[in-house]
């Protein structure tokens, strides 16, 4: 699943400190812009596949489920 976020990424002394004012707890840093940003990256990832898991728990067993994809 391909997707596109907003990184805000800020400089705090000697530290990188990125979030996403999309997905609500999505926090990363690090100590250069890309490590703040894959640090970043990882944390979206993570929220977004346990809130797809956790929206999944309540699908009946014998409901169809698809994929889709959103450009």
């Amino acid at each position: 699943m391909r997707n596109e976020f907003t990184a805000v990424i800020e400089r705090d002394g000697e530290w990188y400190i990125a979030y996403c004012p999309e997905i609500p707890g999505a926090n990363g840093q690090g100590r250069s812009k890309e490590e703040a940003r894959e640090s970043l990256a990882e944390a979206i990832a993570l929220i977004l596949q346990d809130r797809r898991e956790e929206g999944l728990r309540g699908v009946p067993a014998d409901a169809i489920t698809e994929k889709i994809t959103v450009k």
